[in-house]
């Protein structure tokens, strides 16, 4: 199943009034893929991604995962078929106990289908999942709000609600922004794994040593346009991408 495509983006474009935010973008991706998408700021990365996952609607292009178009299927059908996304800015429930934020995807249709209908104790398995995030089961921390925690927890638990879902591809964005050293080397080899057992990964990230460690390919997005498509050292050598990431005359 390592060459099937499982995400295939067509001529996918995006105007904001008399901006183009997303310019005529193609791609494959195939089952098993890490994908890296890098760019300047202000080069599309999050639209695309919110294109994707059906939180914004293209002005042209299709979608398609697993040979079924998605173009305009709303974000709640897109999770359901097994895309599960993060977001740059966390979107917790902060006035819950940090593990209640995860009862909402294992509740979800989807993973009803996949676990037989039947769902288990889902407290129970909240913080079981939680604790592989390094949420403590026998501390505070998981029954604390949401919103009383620190920055690095609350984006770790945005990955544990994603992975609640049981997706089949994962979608990241920025997830490392904001965390310290040491809680970008706890979680990365936690992508790393989910990765080596069939998951297929996007993503968005700025911190390009972490993210060119587990990531064999990325796309090169600058104004909109993809201008790169690749291997990570090849991709970075080419004179468009140097110049997108040196500040010359296509500084974004």
């Amino acid at each position: 199943m390592a060459d099937e495509v499982i995400l295939k983006v067509e001529n996918l474009t995006k105007r904001f009034g008399g901006i183009i935010a997303v310019d005529q973008v193609s791609f494959e991706l195939k089952q098993g893929e890490f994908l890296g998408l890098i760019g300047p700021n202000g080069s599309g990365k999050t639209t695309l991604i919110n294109l994707i996952t059906g939180f914004v609607k293209p002005t042209s292009g299709r979608i398609y995962y697993r040979n079924m178009e998605i173009t305009h299927c709303p974000p709640y059908q897109i999770a359901c078929l097994g895309i599960a996304r993060s977001f740059q800015m966390v979107r917790a429930f902060h006035k819950i106990p940090a593990y209640k934020n995860l009862i909402v995807p294992l509740y979800s249709p989807r993973v009803r289908k996949l676990s037989g209908g039947k769902y288990g104790e889902r407290d129970d398995m909240a913080i079981d999942l939680l604790d592989d995030f390094g949420f403590e089961r026998d501390s505070f921390v998981p029954y604390k709000p949401a919103g009383s925690l620190p920055h690095g927890y609350l984006k770790r638990l945005d990955l544990a609600r994603c992975m609640a879902l049981r997706p089949e591809l994962l979608i990241l964005d920025e997830l490392f922004s904001g965390m310290t050293m040491s809680e970008v080397s706890a979680t990365l080899p936690l992508i790393e794994k989910f990765n080596r057992e069939g998951l297929t990964i996007i993503m968005v990230e700025h911190r390009l040593k972490e993210l060119f460690r587990v990531a064999n390919r990325v796309i090169v997005l600058n104004f909109g346009r993809k201008i790169a498509d690749g291997p990570p050292r090849e991709a970075m050598s080419q004179k468009e991408v140097q110049r997108a990431y040196l500040g010359t005359e296509t500084e974004g």
